[in-house]
């Protein structure tokens, strides 16, 4: 099996922490080790580490090198600039083409994602290549336990093979009332954002669903073989549509498959995902420096090495820097995107 790891993003919704020069991919968010150091880490039980391969930003390369030192160099495929899932896949397959037979089984998982039961792991892993190998296009699809509004579902059918089962479409992130609905029927599943395929049954999705793409990925593979420069590969990846694989792919196919996978998966998405996987207190409060202290405050996050001091207040989330204070309710987390997009638009460099 090979694994394809995105790693470009910018984790934007883990400002100030998250910035251009490190995004979260590379930083000890839920533990000790980066993010995607955990992701490579979780895989190579199961899979050669000259079968991994990181797809990221070229300006983020040095980053994969220095956090994951044994991948070997060519494999980390390097993106002339972020788009989106489906041109970042493709890209991918147009780099391994011919390295692998055809029949070859590929994971896609993101850099940025936790995962508590790896046994369980494992066990959706080979249920999925089961499928895969059966010409499915599979993606797992994880069991939720509370109506969540921040992630895609996906409504399940009819089983098709042992623990994997027809995907009738994918579902938006819903309002809360539909997102309740959903919960209540049993047939949803929370989209995972993880695939696993045969390289022949992707490439004939992207030939058949996205010509575009399919085109593109052909003549990249062509100035790769040709050693044309940098520019020129650039070149063809900017005229790639910039869509999500989810859309351009897996909502249009016929022959999709979902795992359902119990395994303790968090996309830890931005500051309130990872508020709820910190322990707290019985208030519900956490603070990083153990000698904050809290007088009449409840569901608090403070992630800051200084000493904090909470009085009267609930439902915050404070982050310190040191050269930026970040301070909002936690049904607001999701608006960090805006401050982002505001020192953007002020070409405030120095503080993304």
């Amino acid at each position: 099996m090979i694994a394809l790891i995105m790693a470009g993003g910018i984790g934007s919704r883990f400002w100030p922490l998250s910035r251009k020069k490190n995004p979260k991919q590379f930083l000890p968010i839920v533990s000790k080790e980066s993010m995607i150091r955990l992701t490579v880490d979780r895989l190579l039980p199961k899979i050669n580490v000259a079968d991994i391969y990181v797809v990221t930003a070229l300006e983020q390369a040095e980053l994969v090198r220095k956090h994951l030192p044994e991948l070997p160099t060519e494999n980390i495929i390097c993106e002339p600039f972020g788009m989106n899932t489906a041109p970042c896949i493709g890209l991918s397959l147009a780099w391994l083409e011919g390295k692998y037979p055809a029949d070859e089984t590929m994971l896609v998982a993101a850099a940025d994602h936790q995962i508590t039961n790896t046994s369980a792991f494992y066990e959706c892993l080979q249920t999925a290549a089961n499928a895969a190998q059966k010409g499915y296009l599979v993606t797992f699809g994880v069991l939720p336990d509370y109506p969540a509004t921040c992630y895609g579902y996906i409504e399940c059918g009819r089983e098709i093979m042992e623990n994997t089962i027809q995907v009738l479409r994918f579902k938006e992130k819903p309002k809360l009332a539909k997102a309740r609905q959903y919960l209540q029927t049993g047939n949803f599943l929370w989209n995972s954002g993880m695939f696993l395929w045969q390289l022949q049954t992707i490439r004939r999705a992207y030939e058949e669903l996205q010509p575009e793409i399919w085109n593109l990925m052909g003549q990249i593979r062509q100035s790769l073989d040709d050693n044309l420069p940098e520019q020129a590969i650039a070149a063809l990846y900017a005229q790639m549509p910039k869509i999500p694989v989810d859309v351009g792919i897996m909502e249009k196919s016929t022959n999709i498959a979902v795992v359902p996978a119990g395994i303790g998966w968090s996309d830890v998405g931005g500051w309130k995902a990872l508020a709820e996987l910190s322990p707290a207190d019985a208030e519900g409060n956490f603070c990083q420096n153990p000698l904050s202290q809290i007088i009449d405050s409840r569901n608090n996050y403070v992630f800051s090495d200084k000493m904090v001091s909470l009085i009267g207040v609930k439902n915050l989330i404070v982050v310190d820097t040191g050269d930026v204070l970040l301070i909002m309710n936690k049904k607001r987390s999701e608006d960090v995107k805006i401050i982002v997009n505001r020192l953007n638009e002020a070409g405030k460099e120095e503080l993304l």
